[in-house]
């Protein structure tokens, strides 16, 4: 929802930040890095039962995560690397965090409970697949009630009042399961209203019904000739 709506102003607000970076010598895939290791100290304070320092960990992890591209953008290094990287390090911050919960709740709570923030993580996992394979397509992925900005708001919030952790880890599941759905009927209508790419499967199955009828064709003189050879003794 914030990636689809309001991914632009933001990026707009913190582009003389990104300026401000970059005249120090910083580069983005230094802020990106930053925000790894952020995130490796907040997973490591979380799974050891230090949740409001988790809290300031993972905001601390935001921080670099948004202004990446800013940095990026201002020095003029914007690049399919860069991207890449990028994409890469929010999959690993994701896992690190939810990794860090489910330690944190094997070692607090009862039974199977654990599984929640994995379930929670592979949900993630598959709305970040659906873009990527989306727009590798070239259809828009985008969007969605639970994007990775609102996953953060919602787990800081569940850090900051540990009470309501798994209710609000629940509320992320159910909420990234929608999510993935959205996606999925965005994608599937685009690709619905393709019509060239239908076309081009009509014609694929018009030449291989040709095919088929020319196959047909040479097994049946193939046969008849056998039937005019004279037939072998058995051995």
């Amino acid at each position: 929802m914030f990636d689809g709506n309001w991914r632009d102003a933001v990026d707009r607000g913190l582009t003389p930040m990104g300026v401000s970076l970059r005249r120090t010598g910083v580069t983005a895939d230094m802020v990106t890095i930053t925000g790894i290791v952020m995130a490796t100290g907040a997973a490591v304070a979380i799974a050891t039962g230090y949740l409001r320092l988790g809290f300031l960990l993972l905001i601390l992890t935001g921080i670099p995560d948004a202004l990446d591209g800013a940095v990026a953008k201002a020095s003029g290094t914007s690049s399919q690397r860069g991207a890449f990287f990028d994409s890469v390090s929010d999959r690993l911050t994701d896992a690190l965090l939810f990794g860090g919960l489910a330690w944190y709740l094997s070692d607090t709570e009862p039974g199977h409970i654990m599984m929640l923030p994995v379930a929670v993580m592979s949900l993630a996992m598959l709305v970040s697949y659906q873009r990527a394979k989306a727009e590798s397509l070239g259809y828009s992925a985008k969007g969605g009630i639970m994007e990775r900005a609102e996953r953060f708001i919602v787990l800081g919030f569940g850090l900051l009042f540990s009470e309501l952790l798994i209710w609000t880890l629940w509320l992320m599941l159910v909420l990234t399961a929608v999510t993935a759905v959205q996606r999925f009927i965005k994608v599937w209508r685009q690709a619905s209203e393709d019509r060239p790419v239908r076309s081009r499967s009509r014609r694929r199955f018009r030449r291989s019904r040709g095919s088929r009828a020319g196959r047909r064709g040479v097994d049946s003189a193939w046969r008849a000739r056998m039937r005019s050879r004279p037939p072998t003794d058995p051995a």
